[in-house]
């Protein structure tokens, strides 16, 4: 007979999905405050009286801290635990974005930005640490499948809905609520989480602690795989947070003649698609036991519908929501690379091997973002309105340039990367 189930034991899946819907919150947190900027970039430009670059180097502040704390998050989480670092990580993000609000010069709002990439920077290792910890080796690509549907649908809050919200009141007061936001789910993350599940016979830790930072690093660089699943990670993902994240918004309400409230309306399908996108191609590559096919497909869908929308002369809007849609959809199995690269190495290095490939990402983002601006102010034609400078659909598509080339640049990466086949295939010990 089977044991009768015990109170201890019906309560397990609840504290265990508890903790990953406030881990998977605090992803949505991280995303909806990294690309705030795209819907207040004409507000910005007002407010600190900058051009294209100096906006690109604000929102690219972010990704400078991002870029520093990648790899040290997944030490840190190991060594101090998920809930006491990532509750300080949250409450630097809720600080952070209060400094922005508050700010009365570029410097300021610099470090107010800079200080949410300092806390942002433990979001997505922090969740993929705890669903190690608490759920089974076999969920794990599921489940980060779904940690990124709640981070897009953060990408979401933090484009229509926040332009509908500073409708209604200034910006500032807009990022201020975010900021208060922060502090309420520091306060419910510290109560509620904890650390690891009851049951340690089962193995979830991704990084126990008895690697140094120098030893781990060196183990995850000697393997060539660690740098092109990286490489197409960053190429993959920067088009996303370059028109998702800043210019988006503005393109297609000079290129279509939208309001900034349906222009990132529009942008938002792009996360929406990203959302259900991540954990359908998750369970699709778990399903055909393959990861780079689906990887393929989906990048190469991608490239044609962003060109499509960037390029295609006379594009009805009617088309050009479900070309976002579609672009964010099929990105989404850029993804698939991190369940990859937790593959190719012991659970022992993971945390620190996804750390390094988060590092690529940001790395992208904090350079793609000024660049992009550089050029927009090179091709700008000295249009303003209410001083804020205004770039033609022109400018934007010579700049945009980058975007293709990016995606382009991803796929030639797919072929120096090895099918996992869904399997770990890691050696079985330390050299």
């Amino acid at each position: 007979m089977s044991k009768k189930p015990t109170s201890e034991t019906l309560a397990y899946p609840v504290r265990a999905w508890t903790i990953w819907f406030l881990s998977a919150l605090f992803m949505f947190y991280k995303y909806a405050i990294e690309v705030s900027p795209s819907v207040m970039t004409t507000e910005l430009m007002k407010s600190f009286k900058i051009g294209g670059v100096q906006l690109g180097n604000l929102a690219a502040c972010y990704f400078y801290a991002y870029l520093l704390l990648q790899i040290p998050a997944g030490l840190l989480l190991d060594k101090f635990g998920p809930r006491k670092t990532t509750t300080l990580a949250i409450l630097l993000c809720s600080i952070g974005s209060l400094v922005f609000a508050w700010s009365d010069s570029l410097l300021t709002a610099g470090i107010g930005r800079f200080l949410t990439g300092v806390g942002a920077a433990f979001a997505a290792v922090n969740c993929l640490k705890l669903i190690a910890n608490w759920f089974p080796y076999k969920q794990f690509a599921f489940m980060a499948g779904l940690m990124m549907t709640m981070a897009m649908l953060g990408a979401v809050g933090g484009q229509a809905p926040l332009a509908a919200f500073m409708q209604k009141m200034q910006w500032r007061h807009a990022i201020e609520w975010i900021g208060v936001a922060g502090l309420i789910l520091a306060i419910i993350f510290w109560v509620t989480v904890r650390d690891k599940a009851p049951d340690h016979k089962r193995e979830r830790h991704i990084v126990p602690t008895k690697l140094s930072l120098q030893e781990s690093l060196k183990q995850v660089l000697k393997n060539p795989q660690s740098w092109w699943l990286s490489l197409y990670s960053g190429f993959a993902f920067a088009p996303v947070m370059i028109f998702g994240g800043l210019w988006g918004v503005p393109f297609i309400s000079e290129a279509f003649q939208l309001k900034q409230n349906l222009s990132a309306q529009m942008v938002s399908l792009i996360f929406i698609g990203f959302a259900v996108g991540a954990p359908i191609l998750g369970w699709l590559s778990d399903r055909i036991g393959h990861r780079r096919i689906v990887m393929l497909y989906g990048t190469t869908a991608a490239l044609i519908a962003l060109s499509t929308v960037i390029y295609a002369p006379n594009l009805s809007c009617y088309l050009l929501a479900p070309l976002l849609f579609i672009f964010g959809f099929s990105i989404s199995s850029f993804l698939l690379c991190f369940t990859m690269v937790r593959e190719i190495h012991l659970p022992l290095l993971a945390a620190t091997a996804i750390g390094f490939m988060n590092a690529f990402d940001a790395l992208f983002g904090a350079f793609s973002d000024p660049m992009t601006g550089k050029f927009l102010d090179l091709l700008w034609d000295g249009k303003l309105i209410d001083g804020a400078r205004v770039f033609s659909v022109h400018s934007y598509q010579v700049t945009f340039v980058t975007l293709p080339i990016y995606l382009i640049i991803s796929l030639l990466t797919l072929a120096k990367i090895k099918e996992t086949h869904c399997k770990p295939s890691f050696p079985t010990s330390m050299p």
